[in-house]
This record gives structure tokens, sequence and C-alpha cells, in this order.
């Protein structure tokens, strides 16, 4: 007998539940103890899930990370950044990129920052997610650098990989973290 339309949809339904209530299980953590490691078993019990079911939904650690992470873009505005690049004119581009980019930053902030310091110590995981990260953002840095040579916007003197390397430096996460330090 095939299953009813109506009781896929539920089951989506409650799969889809369960995936955001163990991605905001681990948001939580890195807000309320962003030094603490993320432990799989931890998550799957605050969540109130099997640990395998954690590994069904995302595979693995570095799975769940990458999907946390991913989640913290959608939620700080990653999308308006990414449509921003689609601007005619490069430096209205790079107007409305610094504030999104600076609105990312400040949101979600400690899970961020907590992201990037499991990076630095933890390797794989965090470092795969943080990596994909910072390969999107050096993307972007290498067009927007591209952009500005075609339209002979760059200052003489000033070539385009040293425009790329600069606004590599004004968009890193320390430029912005900088700019909330002490708040």
């Amino acid at each position: 007998m095939a299953t009813r339309p109506y009781e896929q949809r539920a089951r989506a339904e409650e799969s889809e539940k369960t995936r955001r209530r163990i991605i905001c299980t681990v948001l939580d953590q890195l807000e309320e103890s962003p030094a603490e490691p993320i432990a799989i078993g931890n998550v799957a019990k605050e969540s109130g899930v099997a640990r395998s079911t954690v590994y069904a939904i995302f595979g693995s650690r570095s799975g769940l990370l990458d999907q946390v992470a991913r989640e913290l873009e959608d939620r700080s505005g990653l999308p308006e950044l990414i449509e921003a690049g689609k601007e005619p004119d490069v430096r209205d581009y790079i107007r409305k990129g610094f504030r999104l980019a600076s609105s990312i930053s400040a949101t979600n902030r400690e899970a961020f920052r907590a992201l990037r310091s499991m990076a630095q110590v933890d390797g794989e995981p965090a470092g795969k997610t943080f990596g994909r990260m910072e390969q999107q953002r050096a993307e972007a840095m290498h067009d927007i650098a591209a952009r500005l040579d075609e339209e002979g916007l760059l200052r003489e003197g000033l070539s385009r990989v040293e425009a790329e390397n600069m606004l590599w430096v004004l968009t890193s996460f320390d430029s912005f973290e900088s700019l909330y330090a002490g708040k």
C-alpha cells in the first residue's frame, strides 16, 4: 500500500522541525558557551533526539557545523550581500557591501566568533566550514577588484592584486570585529 501524500508531507514537516531544532541547539550552545566544543552527544541530548538522528540528518559533525554556518549566513543577511553584487555600479556595490557586511558581522556576532575560534583550534570540521566562507569572500574580493580595474577606478599605481588584498583586509572578520570591540 502506498504512503498517502499527507503522511509524507507530515513526515517531511516533522523532519524539518527536528533539523531546525538541532541547528537552534547548536546556535544556542555557540551563544551561551562559545569556548565549549560542539559535541554531537550533547547536541542530540539538548535537542531531544538520538545521536544517530543527528548523523542521519547532517552526516557528520562537519556537516552539522556547515549547516549551522549557512543558517547564520541566511539569518544575518548574506543573501542580500550576494544580491548586492549584481549592482551595476561597482562603487555602489562596495558601499552597500560594507554596510551589509558590517551588519552581518554584528548579527549573531558571538556565534560567528565561536565558529571562527573553533576553525583555528578544531581543524577539520569547523575549519572546513569557515574555509568555505572565506573562499566565498576571496572570490567576491577578486571580482570587485577586477570590476574596479576594468572600469578604470583603481588609483594610479595600484594593481588589481593590491586592490584585492586591500579589500581582503578591509572585509576580514578582524576588521569588523574591531568595529564592535568593547560593545
